[in-house]
Parts: structure tokens; sequence; C-alpha cells
């Protein structure tokens, strides 16, 4: 099974997993951490959440900021088996990882088009105005 934990400066982690539930409903594999809203850190939540990973399990970390507080201590847990790790998750990431079957094995190959798939949602978007059959009533999109 994939089991994710998405963790974040202040309550970023929290607020994308309250958008994907609200768009995709809930999803038991994905575990949440808000860093420095409390005392605890993220390796207080992270060394729990291990526990709970089998062997079989792959295990995706995903932080706010590459090269982070968060992203560094995330690091440091590459050396467990089957753990990947993601910065600069945006909700588009989110949204097509736990869009993906837990059961099934995510590639490599895969979380690289995700990763691709995401970086093509985060641009500027200007305003375009209508033509002129459009002007007449037509759609604006």
């Amino acid at each position: 099974m994939l089991k994710i934990f998405l963790s974040s400066h202040g309550k970023f982690a929290s607020g994308i997993q309250s958008s994907c539930g609200i768009l995709l409903g809930p999803s038991e594999n994905l575990t949440v951490f808000d860093a420095y809203i409390d005392q605890s850190s993220v390796q207080d939540h992270l060394d729990p959440f291990f526990e709970t990973v089998s062997p079989e399990d792959q295990v995706l970390l995903c932080s706010d900021l590459f090269g982070g507080s968060v992203n560094q201590v995330m690091y440091t847990y590459l050396t467990r088996p089957n753990t990947r790790l993601v910065a600069g998750v945006n909700m588009t990431f989110m949204m097509n990882i736990l869009g993906e079957d837990p059961e099934d094995t995510l590639t490599d190959e895969r979380l690289d088009e995700i990763i691709e798939e995401s970086r093509e949602y985060l641009r500027r978007v200007e305003f375009e105005a209508p033509a002129a059959a459009e002007d007449q009533g037509g759609d604006f999109f």
C-alpha cells in the first residue's frame, strides 16, 4: 500500500488535506502534520507514522518547501526502505497522488509524470477579451 506523509510550515498541509477531501473524498492513506504551530516536531510525528509502515508498503514523504526545515528532517528518512520524498508539493500534485490506487505500485516514472503535470498548473493567468462572436452571448472560457 502507498502511505503518504505530508508536512508543511504552518497549516498548509492540513489545508491541502481539507481541500482534497472536499474534491476527492477522504483518504485513509494520507497523514498530515502542520509544523511550527505547537511544540511537537516533524520527527515526533514521522517516527509513529513509520511504525504503521509494513515492509511491503511504499512511503511517499511530501513537503512544502525544498531545502526548508521540514524537508530537511524528512530527508533523513530516505534511508528507510521504499521511501521517496517530493518537495514543493501543490494541490494538483496531491490530487493526482491521492487519485492513484494506493494498492498499486507507484513507479518512479509515474511519480515523475505527476510532478511534471503538477508544474504545468502553476502559471500566470491573463485576461483575454472575448472575440466579437463571443460578445454576442458566447461562453467566456
